[in-house]
Order: C-alpha cells, then sequence, then structure tokens
C-alpha cells in the first residue's frame, strides 16, 4: 500500500510539473498507483482473516502488474533507444531531426490527426511566446540553451541561414542557403512559428523519449520492490493454507 501512495504521489508530481499538452503518461501512472492500492488492500485483508482465496487473488493479480510493468519497461526501453540531439555551430543547444527517433515515434507524431492535437497545444502553451520575456536581448539568446521544444518548434533550423533579430522574430528577407523544407515552413507568426515543421516533430520525439525514459527508471525500481513484496505474499498464503489444513 505504501508502494501504491508513492506511485500516486509520482504521478501527482508529474500533473503539477507538466502543462495539459505534456499529462499523456500522468494518467497511467494515477491509474497504475490506484489499481496497486486496490489489489493490496485484497491482500492485507486476505493475510489479515487469513483468507487464502483472497491472497490468490492478490497473488495473481500481482503477478499480472509484474508481468506488464515488465513489458511495458522494455519497450520504453526499446522505443526511447533512438534519436539524439546535434550540435550547432555558435549554438548552446542542440537541434533535434526526426530521422533519428524510432519508427514507432515516427508513426505517431506523422498521423495528422495527433500532430493537429499535438500542434494546437503547442500554440496554446507559452514555450515560444515566453522566449521574449527569458532572453531580453539578441546576446542572451544566442547564448541560451534552449529545450527540445524550444529549439524545434519556436524558430527556423540553423542551416537556413535566417538572421534572428530577437528571440521571436527572424529575418525572412535572407534567401534560405538550405533546401530543407522547414526553412518554407517557418513564419514569424505566434500561431505558426515551426509548429509544422519536422524540426518541432522532432523536439516533441526528445521531450517524449526523456519523460518515457524517466517513468521506465521508475518501473524498474518499482519493479524490483513489487517483486519482493510478491515473495512476501507467496509466504502469506502458505501461511493462510497452514492455518485452514490446522483447522
Amino acid at each position: 500500500m505504501l508502494i501504491a501512495v508513492a506511485v500516486i504521489c509520482f504521478g501527482v508530481w508529474m500533473s503539477i510539473h507538466h502543462d495539459g499538452c505534456r499529462k499523456s503518461l500522468t494518467l497511467p501512472v494515477l491509474g497504475l498507483g490506484a489499481f496497486i492500492l486496490l489489489i493490496s488492500l485484497i491482500g492485507f485483508m486476505g493475510a489479515l482473516k487469513n483468507i487464502a482465496a483472497l491472497l490468490w487473488i492478490y497473488l495473481v493479480v500481482l503477478c499480472l502488474v509484474l508481468i506488464a510493468i515488465l513489458v511495458f519497461t522494455v519497450l520504453a526501453f526499446i522505443i526511447t533507444n533512438n534519436g539524439s540531439g546535434h550540435a550547432a555551430p555558435g549554438l548552446k543547444y542542440k537541434e533535434y531531426q526526426l530521422k533519428d527517433y524510432s519508427s514507432w515515434f515516427l508513426k505517431q507524431l506523422n498521423n495528422t490527426q495527433n500532430w493537429e492535437r499535438l500542434k494546437s497545444c503547442l500554440v496554446k502553451s507559452e514555450d515560444c511566446n515566453n522566449l521574449p520575456k527569458k532572453y531580453k536581448n539578441l546576446k542572451q539568446y544566442k547564448l541560451a540553451k534552449l529545450t527540445p521544444i524550444e529549439a524545434g518548434c519556436c524558430r527556423p533550423p540553423s542551416e537556413c541561414g535566417y538572421p534572428a533579430v530577437n528571440a521571436s522574430y527572424y529575418d525572412l528577407s535572407f534567401h534560405p542557403i538550405s533546401t530543407n523544407k522547414d526553412c518554407k515552413r517557418y513564419k514569424n507568426s505566434r500561431a505558426i512559428k515551426c509548429y509544422s515543421c519536422d524540426s518541432c516533430k522532432a523536439g516533441v520525439a526528445q521531450y517524449m523519449k526523456t519523460e518515457w525514459r524517466v517513468v521506465a527508471i521508475f518501473n524498474v525500481v518499482l519493479f524490483v520492490v513489487l517483486s519482493m513484496i510478491y515473495f512476501v505474499g507467496c509466504c502469506a498464503r502458505r501461511n493462510a493454507s497452514r492455518n485452514l489444513s490446522k483447522t
């Protein structure tokens, strides 16, 4: 039950530290915590009252939870194995390319319906709109360490060669030196920016990769602890069976 409370607290922490666009893993974590709490109560009652049937239910369901956690964790590490940033000359942050990420991410982000929903969230968020507030002048902006979403969605790729006027405006009269399609997709409008760019999708993929890795590592710890508790539950079931046989 204490582990379940810890999982729920982790889910609450995720919901507090993320806006509405970035809560894809919050509900599953909260749901997992609530489910573990429920089966823990079943196991607790079975051990307290020496009811072998409840302990059997507890052990079977907990075993299924362990298998599910293991499968999800392995898949999460496989999916997030690919993809990393590329250093660009003169920049303190990295830029990201969509082709570097796993086929699962590509399928999800290239799905028109999925991306339109994500794009509407990005437009409503303050990631790009807050850049001029965070960086008052061009020097601060050039020395900034932008997040993957800020680097991919709020500005054109550096290979386009557009001169930056400030943190939210680029001189688009400059002829792009690159054939990258994102160069033509970028606009200074707050509603357009580079939200339709592959670089923006890559920034979102990098963000999702980081989030999935955090949850996967948490799941590894959770799996180890629940496995230990599972063996304790086995001992409780055997004790309940002995008590029944004596009576």
